[in-house]
């Protein structure tokens, strides 16, 4: 019984592996891994040296202090009062934002544009399906207007044979 159990366990794993999700995920967190090296060469190598042009390189170095005085010791901790800093929050941010157009831009809107395209071709390979629907909706109502006009005859007759006495309601 512990086999069949292991077997089972072991079948349902092999399956969740093999499904796309988990495949999709690990080459995202591969390529993802991959693409930070770039952002943070971009921000070290583009965005920092703009800004440092302005004051300094380094952004970490930017801070406020809350409680005077701010000192700091050799190592670079807080040795007494209160000290934001908020050059790392504004370094993280912009990695944030490059990262974020630089995957908008140069992957999900040429993809999106591209599957437009692929979209497009196919429609046209099939014709457009809104031309079939109006026609089958003129059909219809062709259908309704013989019913309607079929049912208008049919009650005329039953009239006329009530009134001349001849047939019955179920024999017309």
């Amino acid at each position: 019984m512990s086999n069949k159990k292991e077997a089972g366990v072991l079948q349902g794993f092999k399956a969740f592996l093999m499904r796309g999700n988990v495949v999709d995920l690990a080459v995202a967190v591969v390529i993802g891994a991959a693409f930070t090296n770039i952002v943070t060469a971009v921000v070290k190598g583009i965005i920092s040296p703009i800004v440092g042009a302005i004051g300094t390189k380094n952004l970490d170095s930017y801070s406020t202090c809350l409680k005077h005085p701010c000192e700091l010791a050799a190592d670079g901790t807080v040795k007494s009062g209160v000290q934001i800093m908020w050059g790392s929050v504004l370094g993280a941010t912009l990695s944030f934002v490059i990262t974020a157009a630089v995957v908008y831009f140069l992957m999900v809107l040429p993809m999106a544009k591209y599957l437009a395209r692929v979209e497009a071709r196919r429609r046209a390979r099939e014709g457009s399906h809104d031309t079939i629907e109006v026609s089958e909706l003129e059909v219809l109502k062709q259908i309704r207007d013989e019913l309607v006009a079929q049912r208008g005859t049919g009650r005329d007759q039953l009239v006329t044979q009530r009134g001349t006495g001849t047939g019955t309601p179920d024999q017309p």
